[in-house]
């Protein structure tokens, strides 16, 4: 009987770690690819994302698309069908030229549950100027290869990620106090100008220090330092999905050299996506 119990907690902690749903995911979608396929679950709390991609899946819209982005430690990137058409030779391209579509989604991000951890999936997007609520392309999106990171590393993009933010609400609050800083800069008071900006900017850290924008947990930590990621992405992106088999295929399509725009030197191709 022991025995028996043994084995049968063996089987279920091999199939919890080994390519089954996770709690969550109902809907696994295979990307039969050049170098063999890649297996994803997409989460059922990230429903527009799932939607769309299931949608995508069964219009053939990822049957013969490439890998048209490539960045090794960082992620790969697929999804356009633009890339379907493509006259250019593998490396003569640029990754630029595959650009995020003007169709968009809109943006599901549900972090901290989500993070950019090795073999998680993304959504890809334009930057916050031309795209300010993070809205995600409805077809580009991205596996997650990463790297191991300390909790020195992590750290540092907190803080870096603090910065960030304190300089974009400084440059808010400098538009609110412009009169006053014309005032200076008419008068020819370069020290009292530059009191009045470093007031301003400590302003901006101190409100920025409240509600950081980026915080990792326990757990997210633990999980870069073990598997390793990309956290410097989180908060920022969709993550609606994750790798459950097909890992050593991301890793070999991650390894291929690529040119100076980090187009792929070798073409790798979708041939056939479906709902498992």
């Amino acid at each position: 009987m022991r025995k028996y119990l043994f084995f049968l907690f063996s089987m279920l902690l091999f199939v919890s770690c080994n390519g089954q749903k996770r709690e969550g995911a109902s809907t696994e979608v295979v990307l039969e690819t050049t170098l063999g396929d890649i297996h994803i679950v997409l989460f059922d709390d990230t429903p527009g994302h799932r939607d769309n991609m299931v949608k995508n899946v069964r219009d053939g819209k990822y049957d013969g698309v490439t890998f048209h982005r490539v960045i090794r430690n960082f992620m790969i990137q697929t999804g356009d069908p633009a890339t379907k058409e493509s006259n250019v030779k593998a490396g003569e391209g640029d990754s630029t030229a595959a650009k995020v579509s003007a169709e968009r989604i809109p943006a599901e991000i549900v972090y901290p549950k989500y993070f950019h951890q090795r073999g998680f999936v993304g959504a890809a997007r334009d930057g916050d100027d031309e795209n300010p609520e993070r809205m995600s392309d409805k077809y580009q999106f991205y596996i997650i290869t990463g790297k191991v990171c300390s909790d020195g590393d992590l750290d540092g993009y907190e803080s870096a990620r603090e910065e960030r933010d304190a300089q974009i609400l400084f440059e808010d609050i400098c538009k609110q106090h412009q009169k006053e800083i014309d005032a200076l800069r008419a008068a020819r008071q370069p020290r009292l100008l530059s009191d009045k900006l470093e007031t301003l900017l400590d302003e901006a850290r101190m409100k920025v220090m409240e509600n950081p924008p980026l915080t990792y947990t326990r757990a997210q930590r633990s999980a870069y330092r073990r598997k390793g990621g990309a956290p410097w992405l989180d908060g920022e992106y969709t993550v609606f999905g994750e790798v459950v088999e097909g890992m050593a295929v991301v890793e070999k399509i991650q390894k291929i050299r690529t040119n100076a725009q980090d187009v792929p030197l070798a073409e790798v191709r979708v041939k056939r996506a479906y709902i498992k």
